[in-house]
């Protein structure tokens, strides 16, 4: 009993550490997106979500636009799934991202498995 305790304990610790760095979460297949960050939320809009299939192989392709005047500089990653919800590659690396002052720019990444339909792409402040 102390063992499941102190295991249940350390889930809570570990989870309690965790910090959300996405801003803002994309979810291809469902055309959902989700705000963790209100400032996020009032000066970046998405304008479009698509998904394209190019040479066999799912290419994702979001439009952003910046409600500000000023810029954003921001991080993305883009994670692959098939259709059963699994992911299906390896994840790849936070790619940089400035959006000027009331620019619309488009993000897009073509998958490496074909076995990729779906994709989810997370957006984040760079705090560098």
């Amino acid at each position: 009993m102390k063992k499941f305790v102190l295991v249940i304990l350390s889930m809570f610790a570990i989870a309690g550490c965790a910090t959300n760095t996405s801003g803002l979460r994309i979810d291809g297949d469902t055309q959902k997106v989700l705000f963790a960050n209100d400032s996020m939320s009032r000066s970046l809009a998405v304008n479009d979500i698509t998904t394209a299939v190019v040479d066999g192989h799912t290419q994702g392709i979001v439009s952003l636009t910046s409600n500000i005047s000023s810029d954003h500089d921001l991080l993305y990653r883009f994670y692959w799934y098939d259709d059963q919800g699994l992911e299906v590659s390896k994840l790849g690396n936070w790619r940089r991202l400035i959006i000027r002052g009331e620019e619309t720019v488009s993000i897009s990444e073509i998958s490496v498995s074909p076995e990729a339909t779906q994709f989810r792409v997370q957006i984040r402040n760079n705090n560098d």
